[in-house]
């Protein structure tokens, strides 16, 4: 399998949670500018959407959206516990992807846009904050977001909440979600993830 991916970007959820499952994998990053990957490729002949993560499999299907390609991930490796088999829990599991990927890569991937004024920038970190409130009560006295243990719901909302720092919002604000970022952080998987991306030295 090859992942497309650009540094920090939500493709860092897949990324760790191939890291996670112990699948093989390699990696291609591509530049969201020019729209083409390292190796020269035209990008958008690989997903005309026009972004990252993409999975292109090894018979050269491609599944897009980090959401989905998590749940992939963890079905492909079920041994790797990335997310609960079909049933109630698997529904939890899943509410939680989408409330990461709906309301909060959404609301804080919106505040990278260069063309948005201050005041709009500053109502969506207002409406972000109620957000923030909602984690903190989600995950206080939790070492991961979703179940007993580290998950794709983890790979994903590690991934987004790293994004805060760079659009002008302090989670040192909500402290339970700054501890659980600092904790998720210090695990193998994701240290080799930010590590190949260049994010960490």
């Amino acid at each position: 399998m090859k992942l497309y991916y650009f540094p920090g970007a939500c493709s860092l959820s897949p990324h760790i949670a191939l890291r996670e499952s112990g699948l093989s994998f390699e990696l291609e990053q591509m530049d969201p500018k020019t729209k083409k990957t390292k190796s020269g490729d035209d990008f958008l002949k690989i997903n005309p959407k026009g972004y990252v993560p993409v999975l292109q499999l090894d018979d050269g299907r491609t599944l897009t959206e980090a959401a989905v390609i998590v749940q992939y991930i963890a079905d492909k490796k079920p041994e790797a516990k990335l997310l609960p088999a079909a049933g109630f829990e698997r529904y939890q599991a899943l509410e939680w992807l989408n409330y990461v990927a709906t309301e909060l890569h959404k609301g804080i991937g919106a505040l990278f846009n260069p063309n948005l004024t201050d005041p709009w920038k500053q109502v969506l970190r207002d409406g972000l904050a109620p957000k923030f409130d909602y984690l903190t009560k989600r995950l206080e006295g939790r070492s991961y977001a979703f179940g007993d243990g580290f998950s794709a719901v983890d790979c994903y909302l590690f991934t987004v909440l790293g994004w805060p720092q760079y659009v002008g919002i302090d989670l040192a604000k909500w402290p339970v979600i700054k501890s659980y970022v600092d904790k998720i952080a210090q695990r193998p998987s994701v240290q080799a993830a930010l590590k190949a991306e260049g994010l960490l030295k």
